[in-house]
């Protein structure tokens, strides 16, 4: 996520906001109370969409009706109950979640409330660019390490452009799948593809097919 974040109180005017966006090279910011809780979320489609409603003199077409008192500040602006996430929402959710409203940005906000960054579609594509040994390291020492019953030096661990490769034992069956969904979950994984045995079947194949992200 952008961390501060550019915010806007409700009575901000149409030209600042456009001065704001223009001077940060943002295309969206949030609309905040005096708590720093979000209110909406005002965008360049809406700025322009106060423009298109602008009579053109040198037009012979009739202005649109809401040319009569045209919205000027934030809060006449913004798109209201914007939808928001929290800092600990995993990348492929906070995907999905602009997918599902047609969203290109979402506020991010803190135990109470407030607006603590924002979290835009070009943030999340990026998080695609970590190098596999970034990737490889993450899984082996901060989710391998941490599953009780788990022994990195048991498994096996192959990233190639994202795409993780496990092999190796578990000690328990219903560990693999929990192997396997934590891997999932670790910024930059495209997808996982499962070869571990656990200590009960040892030798039989667990499936061997890569899970793809979505």
């Amino acid at each position: 996520m952008t961390s501060p974040v550019v915010q806007v109180a409700p009575e901000t005017g149409f030209r600042e906001i456009v001065a704001l966006l223009t001077e940060y090279d943002i295309t969206g910011a949030p609309v905040v109370d005096a708590d720093g809780r979000p209110l909406g979320i005002v965008s360049e489609a809406d700025l322009l969409r106060t423009l298109a409603a602008q009579e053109d003199a040198g037009s012979l077409l009739p202005a649109p009706e809401s040319a009569q008192g045209s919205p000027v500040t934030a809060a006449d602006l913004m798109t209201a109950q914007p939808v928001c996430t929290t800092p600990d929402t995993s990348v492929v959710a906070a995907a999905r979640l602009m997918s599902r409203h047609g969203l290109k940005r979402l506020p991010v906000l803190d135990e109470d409330g407030r607006v603590i960054g924002m979290v835009s579609r070009g943030d999340l594509l990026r998080v695609f660019l970590r190098e596999d040994h970034v990737i490889r390291r993450e899984i082996v020492e901060e989710v391998l390490g941490r599953i009780n019953g788990v022994s990195p030096a048991e498994i096996g661990v192959e990233v190639n452009q994202g795409r993780v490769v496990l092999s190796g034992t578990v000690p328990e069956p219903h560990l693999v799948s929990i192997v396997v969904n934590l891997c999932r979950s670790v910024d930059g994984v495209v997808s996982v593809t499962d070869r571990l045995d656990s200590g009960l079947d040892s030798g039989l194949d667990s499936g061997g097919a890569p899970t793809e992200l979505g």
